[in-house]
């Protein structure tokens, strides 16, 4: 069979060759080429290579890359990469990705193929957060290989996630699913009496369930005349670690009843500072998952927070709880917004990093409307006959925010 021959293009250095072009440059003294798909990605590529980035990308394919990706991969950020994030990436590419492009060259993907990748995982029935984490993961992946010289372009970049279906439950972190203060007092009276106080302490606090397993008695203050707790640390799988962001580090006030509750807490089982808060009967740090299967999810599903599954093999429907560990973050967020707690000072209490995650979370929490209108005749009020502006007292327009408050709602 006959070679196809390059053929010139109007681009200097991009020719055609057979349905494919080909862009050329040299690199320290080398000519170097590079095939592509389309004129178009021959000739941006040209441009980059006269641009500076001169060195030849290599032909690797995909399989080949992810194994050393997934191992190494060290982040993007000043922050690093989490290990506990690495099976998080490692699994949505094994499942959903790899059996696709395994056998593709890298640099063979295009953001199509992303597109019809998310397409294909929607009608399959993958959630929308299932979707982001495949996304995340792809993403990270491909910005590696582009530092690394492999591909020209991120092929994730820009691509969107298809529209989520009408049955879909949506995300459970970005809807801020929350109980009512009703079903709060309802749902603590069922639990049993030694595993009150722990959850009465989640809703209070609304710190994460890894935050609050991983307090121990050096971070709780319960003395003087701003008792708190010092967000410092969080246990995940059993391992201490580092918060997630620098704003997840803060002090959390507490309140009167709770301070009691706790200062009788640590009469009972205090073992030093390095001691956990919320332990085992044992002393050991609380499992999580323990702790749902045996005390929360029973509790929930006697007061009636539950759905209702069909299971295969089995005739009847399984009950399945509502209520999560991060529920009572939502119900803490709940309560505060409805003591009139700013978007910022919310923020701060739960320890988001961005004020305005917290407005996209918690948004539907607020109250609707512009309402009254009310205030305004003494906020636009003048003296008649003069004009001047009538100052009322506690309406001036650069009057301060009130600051965070130093007792829970």
């Amino acid at each position: 069979m006959a070679t196809a021959t390059l053929e010139k293009t109007k681009t200097p250095g991009v020719y055609k060759k057979g349905s494919r072009y080909v862009a050329t440059w040299r690199h320290r003294g080398k000519q170097c080429k590079s095939s592509h798909r389309t004129y178009a990605e021959a000739r941006e590529a040209k441009k980059q290579r006269s641009a500076g980035d001169t060195r030849p990308t290599k032909r690797i394919r995909f399989g080949e890359y992810l194994p050393n990706w997934i191992e190494t991969y060290a982040g993007r950020t000043a922050r690093g990469f989490s290990e506990s994030t690495r099976p998080e990436y490692r699994r949505p590419i094994e499942k959903h990705v790899e059996p696709l492009w395994g056998s593709w060259w890298l640099g063979d993907v295009e953001p199509q193929d992303v597109r019809n990748l998310f397409g294909a995982m929607r009608l399959a029935g993958c959630t929308t957060s299932e979707i982001k984490k495949t996304k995340a993961a792809l993403s990270a992946l491909f910005a590696t290989a582009v530092d690394d010289g492999l591909i020209n372009s991120n092929p994730v970049a820009g691509v969107r996630i298809p529209a989520a279906l009408e049955d879909e439950e949506p995300d459970e972190e970005e809807t801020g699913k929350a109980i009512t203060r009703a079903e709060l007092a309802i749902l603590l009276a069922q639990i049993p009496d030694e595993w009150r106080l722990f959850f009465a302490f989640l809703a209070h606090t609304g710190l994460r369930i890894s935050e609050a397993i991983g307090l121990r008695w050096e971070h709780v203050e319960l003395g003087g005349d701003e008792p708190q707790i010092k967000v410092r640390e969080q246990l995940y799988k059993g391992k201490r670690k580092k918060l997630k962001s620098k704003a997840g580090k803060r002090e959390v006030p507490l309140s009167p009843g709770m301070v009691e509750q706790l200062l009788a807490l640590r009469r009972d089982t205090y073992r030093g500072a390095k001691s956990p808060v919320f332990c085992t009967k044992a002393e050991t740090e609380l499992t999580p998952s323990n702790v749902y299967a045996r005390v929360l999810a029973p509790a929930a599903i006697a007061v009636g927070l539950y759905v209702e599954v069909d299971v295969d093999g089995e005739e009847e429907p399984r009950k399945r709880s509502t209520v999560s560990f991060h529920t009572f973050r939502h119900t803490c967020a709940s309560l505060l917004f409805a003591q009139g707690r700013n978007v910022k000072q919310v923020q701060e209490w739960l320890g988001h990093a961005d004020p305005g995650f917290t407005l996209r979370t918690y948004v539907h929490l607020m109250d609707e409307g512009v309402g009254s209108a009310d205030f305004m005749d003494a906020a636009v009020a003048v003296e008649e006959g003069n004009g001047r502006a009538t100052e009322q007292p506690g309406t001036t327009a650069n009057e301060e925010a009130p600051a965070l408050v130093g007792s829970a709602a």
